[in-house]
């Protein structure tokens, strides 16, 4: 069945669902209600003139046309809904209400946040910063517990005395074990502890000057003076910054030469040991006072030359760190036959006391097999406590400090200080 032309729909009208008929007869100003609350349609609305459309965010752009009540009402009944003879509708107060004028838009913005999702603005929040607690912000309980760390650091309960100086070698031919590190940190672990205690710096390259914020610049009186020149110890001995109790003699750039220089002395490999023995705070509680020093730790080079050797026969005990590697447990072997020579030559009284396991990493096996395995050969000679690897422990000597004074509440610093505890109570061997 065709259909009259004539009763097409006319341009702008709707087909029924509020689309326009013919797309192509549509004006571009037009605009079609769609009936179901959707926008007006535009072929491109890009194209228009009016694109961009105002942001819909502005107060104004949502606010509706403020219509009465009444005048609602009366278009109601425009509409077609007459009223009929039994409603009882005063016919004058409705053209009354219709003729009434829409009230002027009110000029206040309208409230988004009332009608939609609540917004913090930056008052809201500084408001609510304001009455919280310092102590309750992650930051704040970590500057906390790091004061309260160093104040704890300077009151350790001490641990007994020994009864007489006791010499402690720190050695080990293979390097990047720990050799400084551990010297540095048990060394002021023990300070920390009510101890007295002097370092002896041999390293040529000085690192345990640096941790301990002692200058070591050439022409500093230093280790050299007592081993080449004969001078003694005590006029060499400087106090360590931070640290009471704590006191070290530098090492200086000069001991690289020390070696050719000892080759032409006599009974060059016993120089250590009679400047450490001529200083007066080293001895038994009777010969030394009350003011003698507990411990005397010698850091070593990584090396098996004379400077180590005159640390080997000076000392009395012998510390040995060890990386939890396979290649530091294979250097550890060649170390011992070392030891044994020296002492059936030089030094019978040496003992190897100690052997602390450093950088150990619990996650991997490797680190666990070395450890256990140095453990079921050594048995009570390995500290109980193994030094993790930490951050905190390498940053220290950039800023002149050992990691018990830089950062006392880090696992590394926790870790030295049950490591001295643990050298502390098994006391020097029988």
């Amino acid at each position: 069945m065709s259909q009259d032309p004539s009763t097409a729909s006319p341009r702008g009208t709707s087909t029924g669902l509020g689309w326009p008929g013919d797309r192509s007869e549509v004006d571009r100003p037009s605009t079609f209600s769609t009936g179901l609350g959707w926008p007006a349609e535009r072929a491109h609305p890009q194209e228009d003139p009016s694109f961009p459309q105002p942001s819909g965010t502005s107060p104004s752009a949502e606010q509706p046309d403020v219509v009465s009540r009444e005048t609602s009402t009366g278009e109601s009944a425009e509409s077609g809904d007459e009223p009929g003879e039994d409603d009882d509708v005063d016919t004058h107060a409705a053209t009354a209400r219709l003729v009434t004028p829409a009230p002027e838009p009110t000029t206040q913005p309208v409230d988004a946040v009332a009608h939609a999702r609540v917004i913090r603005t930056a008052g809201d929040l500084a408001r609510v910063a304001a009455r919280l607690d310092d102590d309750s912000t992650p930051l704040a309980r970590m500057a906390e517990d790091t004061v309260r760390a160093r104040q704890a650091a300077a009151n350790r309960d001490p641990v007994q005395r020994p009864g007489a100086t006791r010499i402690l070698v720190v050695a080990n031919q293979k390097g990047g074990v720990g050799k400084t590190t551990t010297t540095v940190n048990i060394a002021a672990a023990l300070a920390q502890l009510g101890q007295r205690v002097l370092v002896i710096d041999l390293d040529p390259q000085g690192n345990a000057s640096t941790a301990l914020g002692v200058d070591h610049s050439r022409g500093v009186p230093s280790a050299y003076d007592a081993l080449v020149d004969g001078e003694d110890l005590a006029d060499l001995v400087s106090p360590v910054p931070d640290v009471p109790r704590l006191d070290a003699v530098p090492a200086t750039i000069d001991l690289a030469g020390a070696e050719i220089e000892l080759v032409s002395l006599v009974a060059r490999e016993n120089r250590l040991r009679r400047a450490i023995a001529g200083h007066p705070r080293v001895g038994t509680a009777e010969t030394a006072g009350e003011d003698r020093y507990d411990y005397v730790f010698v850091d070593c080079p990584p090396s098996l030359g004379l400077l180590t050797l005159n640390a080997l026969v000076a000392g009395r005990e012998m510390l040995i760190p060890i990386q939890a590697e396979y290649y530091a447990l294979e250097g550890l072997g060649m170390l011992l036959e070392t030891v044994e020579m020296i002492k059936a030559h030089l030094n019978p009284d040496l003992v190897v006391s100690t052997i602390v396991v450093t950088m150990y990493d619990g996650r991997t096996r490797l680190a666990s097999g070395v450890a256990q395995e140095v453990r079921d050969h050594f048995g009570d000679q390995v500290l109980k406590t193994a030094i993790p690897r930490s951050v905190r422990v390498s940053e220290a000597p950039s800023y002149g400090q050992t990691v018990m004074t830089y950062d006392p509440a880090s696992p590394g610093a926790l870790s030295y200080l049950e490591a001295a505890r643990e050298i502390a109570r098994k006391g020097a061997p029988q």
